[in-house]
């Protein structure tokens, strides 16, 4: 069972808050949404400036509240605050047993407070609220074996069909979206 999340994605902060409730022994996997939205050839919806979009914002935002977390938009959500430097960052927390941690951490910087994820020094108080050493984290985000494994993370979500996050893979079976964790939760029983 693995659920498969972008830090860029309001639905996947959601379900990352829920997730260790509904579904304690997934494996979290964090994947490079803008590289797997291109691979597919996939526009997101937080992409285009519509009603849409506008609707699905406010949806997020009552969501949050309902769930007692603050949601509040990096400014130039979600172009100009998506990173691959957080992504990495969390490869290096899976590597030291708090990728959970981290990933809440980068989360609640990122959506819960409106900090941008793209800014290294963001990241890293981040790393550090998780118990991860900052200079640790900062020099392995740029190792290239780290971004290999992104890669490759990222590589393999696409080719087992997952098209958006939060996904979560249930014994083969794909559940996209926030709203559909507890339709996985019954899956795997």
């Amino acid at each position: 069972m693995r659920f498969y999340y972008d830090f860029s994605s309001p639905y996947a902060y959601l379900a990352a808050h829920r997730i260790g409730t509904l579904l304690p022994a997934a494996r979290w996997q964090p994947i490079a949404f803008g590289p797997l939205v291109v691979e597919i050839g996939k526009v997101p919806w937080s992409w285009e400036e519509s009603a849409d979009r506008t609707a699905r914002m406010e949806d997020c935002e009552r969501r949050a509240a309902a769930l007692g977390l603050p949601l509040r938009w990096p400014p130039g959500w979600p172009r100009a605050t998506y990173s691959i430097v957080v992504l990495r960052a969390a490869l290096i927390a899976e590597e030291r047993g708090r990728l959970r941690e981290f990933s809440l951490a980068a989360f609640d910087a990122g959506l819960g407070h409106g900090r941008d994820l793209s800014d290294l020094a963001v990241v890293l108080e981040a790393a550090e609220a998780a118990g991860l050493s900052r200079a640790a984290v900062e020099a392995g985000v740029a190792r290239p074996e780290v971004k290999a494994r992104l890669r490759a993370v990222t590589d393999a979500a696409i080719a087992r069909g997952v098209t958006g996050v939060p996904t979560v893979d249930v014994g083969g079976r794909l559940f996209w979206g926030d709203d559909r964790l507890e339709e996985a939760a019954a899956a795997a029983l």
